[in-house]
Order: C-alpha cells, then sequence, then structure tokens
C-alpha cells in the first residue's frame, strides 16, 4: 500500500534500492557502452527478425559470420570479408613460393678454377714416299675422299638434356665446341700462326696465362704446346695449298658433375699443303698433312653465359712428320716426294675410328693410304714403354 507523499510506481520510504540490490558487486564495474556490445560474440534477432520461420534467436558474431547486415541482405560482413582476405593472401603467397621454385632452382655454386691443360702431340712419320698431286686427286685417292668440306664436317649430335642441364645449356656447349674447333683447326690465320686471337677469346680466363705461354715459348712439356690448342704450319715449311680442309668426326656431351658439362671431341682433318717457297700454282706440287684431334672442353654456368669453355685435354697425332722435329711449336709436315725418314713401330693410322692408345711416346708411323682402317681395340693401354710407340687404337 502506497504511503501518503510517494509519487505513483515508485519505490516507497525504507524499502530497497529496485534492480541495484540484486546486482552482484561482480557486475557493478561492468560498463555496457558501445564498445562492449560490439565485441560480443552473440547478439540476438530483433524482434521482427525473429517473427521467420525457423529463426534463432541469436547469430553468430565471429569474424566468420556475415554480422547483422549479412543475413538480412546475403552479402557477406566486415569481418567475413577480412577472414577471407587473409586466406587469399596466404594462398597467394604460398602459390607464389611454389611457382619461384619451380621457375628459379636452387644453382648449384660455380666450380673453382679451371685446371691446367694436358696435351700429347705425337708426330707421324711415313713409311714410303710422300705422294704429290693436285689437291682434288689426292683427296680422291685418299680415305678423305668422302669427308665433308670445312665446318660440315663437325656435326652436332642429337641433343637430350641431363639431370642439372636444360636442353639450350647443352645445345650451347656444342655449340660453343664447334665454334672452337672451326677457330683452332680451320681459320687461316690460325694455320698460318699470323693469329692466335679467334682461339684465345674462347678460352676461360684461368687458362689465358697457359696459353699465352704456349704461343710465345712453346714447349713438349705437355703443358705448353701450341699445337695442343690449335693447328698450325711452320711458316717457312708449308702452306696450306686448298683451303677446302676435309674434315670427319663426333662429339659427345655428357655430364660430369652437377655444375659441369663435358665435351668430347674425335675429328681427323685433312689439310692440302705445298712448299712455302713453291709456286702456288704448282700441278703437283701438293701433299696431304693429316692431324688427328681428341678433345676434352669442360663448360660451367659462367662459361654457357659468356660463350667459353675450358680445354681440359688434348691428344694430337699429325704426319707426315719427321720424328727429329718438335711439332710442340707448330707442324713441319713432309712434303710430296720426301722419303720415310724414321723406322719406328706398329704404323697409326688416324682415319681409324675409335679411341686412340694413350702411350708415352712422342712419335708414331704413319699408316700408309693403302692400309685399311683399323677399328676400335676394347683393350686397355699399354704401359709407358722406353722406345717410341705407335698411337693406334
Amino acid at each position: 500500500m502506497a504511503v501518503p507523499g510517494d509519487p505513483p510506481n515508485s519505490t516507497p520510504e525504507g524499502m530497497g534500492g529496485g534492480d541495484d540490490d540484486f546486482r552482484s558487486d561482480e557486475y557493478r564495474s561492468v560498463v555496457f557502452d558501445e564498445d562492449f556490445v560490439r565485441a560480443a560474440r552473440l547478439q540476438e534477432y530483433s524482434a521482427q527478425e525473429r517473427m521467420g520461420e525457423h529463426a534463432r534467436a541469436v547469430r553468430s558474431r565471429s569474424i566468420w559470420s556475415g554480422g547483422g547486415s549479412a543475413a538480412r541482405t546475403g552479402t557477406p560482413g566486415r569481418g567475413a570479408r577480412q577472414g577471407m582476405l587473409l586466406v587469399l593472401l596466404i594462398a597467394t603467397a604460398f602459390a607464389a613460393a611454389v611457382y619461384m621454385g619451380l621457375r628459379n632452382p636452387y644453382l648449384p655454386p660455380a666450380g673453382g678454377p679451371a685446371q691446367a691443360l694436358t696435351s700429347t702431340v705425337v708426330p707421324l712419320a711415313p713409311t714410303t714416299d710422300v705422294p704429290g698431286g693436285r689437291p682434288a686427286e689426292l683427296y680422291a685417292k685418299s680415305p678423305a675422299a668422302d669427308y665433308r668440306v670445312g665446318a660440315a664436317g663437325i656435326a652436332l649430335p642429337a641433343v637430350r638434356r641431363t639431370h642439372h642441364f636444360t636442353d639450350a645449356q647443352v645445345v650451347a656447349a656444342l655449340s660453343i665446341a664447334k665454334d672452337y674447333l672451326v677457330q683452332s683447326s680451320l681459320d687461316p690465320d690460325i694455320l698460318t700462326g699470323a693469329a692466335s686471337r679467334p682461339v684465345r677469346v674462347l678460352l676461360d680466363p684461368d687458362q689465358l696465362a697457359q696459353f699465352d705461354r704456349s704461343m710465345t715459348s712453346p714447349s713438349g712439356d705437355g703443358r705448353h704446346a701450341a699445337t695442343g690448342w690449335l693447328v698450325r704450319f711452320d711458316p717457312a715449311t708449308a702452306v696450306v695449298a686448298d683451303p677446302r680442309v676435309r674434315v670427319s668426326g663426333t662429339l659427345a656431351v655428357e655430364e660430369v658433375a652437377p655444375d659441369m658439362l663435358e665435351v668430347t671431341t674425335d675429328h681427323t682433318f685433312v689439310y692440302a699443303v705445298r712448299p712455302a717457297t713453291g709456286s702456288p700454282a704448282a700441278a703437283d706440287g701438293a701433299s696431304l698433312f693429316t692431324v688427328r684431334r681428341e678433345l676434352r672442353l669442360r663448360f660451367d654456368r659462367d662459361d654457357l653465359t659468356a660463350r667459353r669453355l675450358e680445354l681440359a685435354s688434348a691428344y694430337v697425332m699429325a704426319g707426315p712428320q719427321d720424328c727429329s722435329a718438335d711439332p710442340a711449336g707448330a707442324f713441319h709436315p713432309l712434303l710430296a716426294g720426301a722419303g720415310p725418314t724414321t723406322v719406328g713401330p706398329a704404323a697409326s693410322d688416324p682415319y681409324a675410328t675409335g679411341r686412340p692408345r694413350r702411350t708415352a711416346g712422342l712419335c708414331g708411323v704413319l699408316a700408309s693410304p693403302e692400309t685399311p682402317p683399323v677399328t676400335a681395340s676394347a683393350t686397355p693401354p699399354s704401359p709407358p714403354q722406353a722406345a717410341p710407340v705407335s698411337p693406334a687404337p
């Protein structure tokens, strides 16, 4: 019953303070401001929203839900959009990392300094008089009759990628090797000794000092023979009578290390030469001179990019020559009509296919043109001997 003087619907005097008496001290410090309401994980639907069929009483307000406007408009809310954007950024970053890893795989570091060239140059002495004649007739009667002319005789093999090198890199190695053979075996200025730069520019910088010493002070020490690097004739002895050099041989490539390709070349070059002091138009003044070159060329990735190579080894047989002549600086062909001057071991045929026999001998005997080519032998090289030995298979 209301006490006179109390306002209607008010709390009678002496009664409790209403809701404040039922509030726990725990909640007295909580302020239900706008930030508190927005931070709530659950939000109660309005009365109108709850009138819908199967409507729930509350909605989730996590970052994955659409919030208040999502249910009404059917579009994601701000929190959902932020969550999806975060997932999209993570997926994009992961995809980019995978793509870059596949497109630019780890490249092993480049190898150390290039090794010094080791070379063996074997002069081949004739067993009969050196035949003379016109270049075309001499070629037609020789084993080089079917050889191709010049660079056409240096054919590239079929290309296949290796484990660590692409098709393009393998092609690059083979093409650089061919360039080296062309420049070092066919360039007219190289053959006469008038130039060496076309060969020098193709070498690894670490080998330039050795190359320069070989050109200026050639020696048969296995390291500094000029004829290990290139083909050149003693200009006082002979000159090339026909620029159409006959060539035949093979190239092979293999991966010898994760950062190294090796190209092996095995070619026979046949030159028509004449006396340096004779008449260029002499009908019967030419003779053939044959050079068999087997080279091992190495390439790392820097070499392929710079189009250069490392010449690892060279094994050369050349004749007809006198065994007493030093072939380290230049070749000294025995010309048309010259007779045999050296009696040596079994004949060596530079036209024979297969791997030349490695020996310690520095002179061999040139097989006569009538001798049929000898096939490669499967027996291993014999140990070095004191007497000159044949480099034939």
